[in-house]
């Protein structure tokens, strides 16, 4: 394709993104995005697959015997917070950036890595096949996102999680642990100082949580990370609580298993400790894993993420790289540069046609 096409596939990327930006989508209510998806591939004449709120879609020229890429990014948007100034469901242009909740996080990756499947989807020359999915409740972790749709769609061999990375490769994700705590304590009365304050023993643990280190292990993404978020305890003012409960939000490295830290806490604290799910566990994507030797050839970085995606969910190798920067996920009047989405486009394309040359060049030595 010539440069004057490429910009057009730019700029029809941009619209994609503008129509979904206007389209709320919050986790579990992202049916009126996914029809804007699905009826963006019924217009170029490709054949799109539905379960739920997931749609996804096979390059036309689909082999069983070759392997499968897997491009996937998430629909919903996590709600606007307080601190927006503009229409967060208004795309708005200044400045080079386009304003609009799940611009960044993660709407730029889902629109780029749909047209790079265009770009390559009737290609006969392909020496791998080539599925997108989008999905839901990547925000929220939920069971009818990517999970439910991995039988459908396999088997695939490997992956591109579309997240905000600045098109670095995340070749490591920290696991997540959410645990909900209770520390029991007996109720009295304030004045007499009376009871056993529940309040009062979680604190205790709760120090522990801050405190405490893990053994450090070499790994990519440093050492567990423990942070108490949510506390509540009590009813009256003259009331000792006998009951105080808190969760806390545990950020896991790769050579951790969730099991090995709730061992550990179990141990430690006086709190009844209960996870809320294991699902959600660190992976890592070896160095000379096709994908990463691809875009290591093109001079992409790689790094250890330190938040967790759907990667966590795709049981195959997985690389997270996208357009956007996470440090503006979430955050009130999100943004995206608009060269943001033109680079990522571009550098999604040129990376598939890496791989593809990786397989050639395979093949010749072959």
């Amino acid at each position: 394709m010539n440069d004057r096409e490429i910009e057009i596939e730019v700029l029809n990327t941009l619209e994609l993104l503008k129509r979904i930006i206007s389209t709320q989508s919050f986790s579990r209510e992202e049916e009126p995005v996914v029809k804007i998806l699905e009826d963006h591939f019924k217009k170029n004449k490709v054949k799109v697959f539905r379960k739920g709120n997931n749609i996804w879609v096979k390059n036309q020229f689909f082999k069983p015997t070759l392997p499968t890429l897997l491009l996937n990014s998430h629909t919903d948007t996590v709600h606007p917070n307080s601190g927006y100034t503009k229409n967060p469901f208004e795309p708005i242009i200044e400045e080079g950036k386009l304003f609009g909740l799940g611009s960044n996080d993660a709407g730029g990756a889902l629109v780029c890595l749909a047209s790079c499947f265009l770009h390559f989807y009737a290609k006969k020359d392909l020496l791998f096949n080539i599925v997108y999915a989008a999905t839901a409740e990547e925000e929220i972790s939920g069971i009818n996102g990517i999970e439910s749709i991995l039988e459908e769609i396999s088997p695939i061999h490997f992956a591109i999680v579309g997240e905000p990375t600045l098109m670095q490769m995340a070749v490591a994700e920290r696991g997540l642990m959410v645990i909900d705590c209770l520390r029991m304590g007996r109720s009295g009365h304030a004045a007499r100082m009376e009871g056993d304050n529940a309040l009062i023993g979680a604190l205790e643990d709760l120090n522990w949580f801050s405190s405490f280190k893990f053994p450090q292990r070499p790994n990519l993404l440093g050492p567990v990370r423990m942070s108490p978020t949510v506390i509540r305890a009590g009813s009256e003012h003259n009331v000792v609580p006998a009951e105080c409960h808190y969760v806390v939000d545990i950020r896991v490295p790769d050579m951790y298993t969730h099991e090995e830290i709730l061992e550990t806490i179990r141990k430690s604290v006086k709190s009844m400790v209960t996870p809320r799910s294991l699902r959600l566990k660190s992976s890592l994507i070896p160095d000379h894993h096709p994908l990463v030797q691809s875009g290591l050839s093109l001079g992409i970085s790689t790094y250890g993420s330190p938040t967790t995606s759907d990667k966590a969910l795709i049981p195959v190798p997985a690389l997270k790289m996208g357009p956007g920067d996470s440090a503006r996920s979430h955050t009130a009047d999100e943004f995206i540069y608009l060269e943001e989405i033109e680079g990522g486009l571009k550098t999604y394309i040129q990376l598939l046609k890496a791989l593809n040359h990786y397989y050639e060049t395979l093949g010749k030595r072959a």
